[in-house]
């Protein structure tokens, strides 16, 4: 049977040592890059970064990476060995925070639009609903309701081959027209019993203009 056969074919690695044998051991400097304490190009590349992806994962196993955006600056260094990233209002399905009151290790990228390289930081989140640090986080009038806040275990920069082999910064390889818009993705998948036109208004030019709100 064709099944049978594709799996017959297929050979999974199951072990470090073979996860080594296949792909060799890292240099001296990879090996030994993560750090613990921000440095202040650490600090700099935060007060400049715009958006970070938050991945947590549950006790259970089951994962979610979540992406975080907002003015440059808005992942706060509170110290030398914390962070704190502001919640804003969103879909309220709230995945990552009910992650976390269960395995609170997180792992957050933290990007740069058009440089391929990005900052990398692990550690232990939970979730905080009143600190000093709120009212600097205030954009547009909107003042966090929430913010995670990181105890960092691990810092370090990946280097930009998957931006690179991807072309994801470069405008001559972007095709955002090539898949149904956000309205039409959302009336075959979500809202089925919504109108088109009504999905159209409501995620067309006034969406911009509603991101912060509750």
């Amino acid at each position: 049977m064709e099944g049978e056969e594709t799996s017959a074919a297929v050979r999974e690695v199951t072990s470090e040592a073979e996860l080594r044998d296949l792909l060799g051991t890292p240099a001296p400097y990879a090996a030994q890059k993560a750090r613990t304490v921000l440095h202040p190009i650490d600090r700099e590349w935060l007060a400049r970064s715009p958006l970070c992806l938050i991945a947590t994962s549950a006790a259970d196993g089951s994962c979610d990476v979540s992406p975080k955006g907002d003015p440059p600056g808005f992942v706060k260094a509170l110290d030398d060995r914390t962070i704190a990233v502001p919640d804003r209002p969103g879909n309220k399905r709230i995945d990552g925070f009910r992650n976390v009151l269960s395995n609170p290790h997180v792992g957050l990228i933290h990007l740069l639009p058009g440089r391929g390289d990005t900052l990398r930081i692990n550690g232990r989140a939970r979730i905080v609903r009143e600190a000093p640090f709120f009212d600097s986080m205030t954009v547009k009038g909107n003042r966090p309701v929430l913010a995670l806040v990181v105890e960092i275990e691990e810092i370090f920069f990946h280097c930009s081959k998957a931006f690179l082999r991807s072309a994801a910064w470069s405008p001559e390889s972007w095709q955002p027209d090539a898949l149904p818009s956000r309205a039409r993705l959302s009336k075959a998948l979500e809202r089925q019993e919504d109108p088109l036109e009504m999905l159209e208004k409501h995620y067309g030019p006034s969406y911009a203009e509603r991101l912060y709100e509750w």
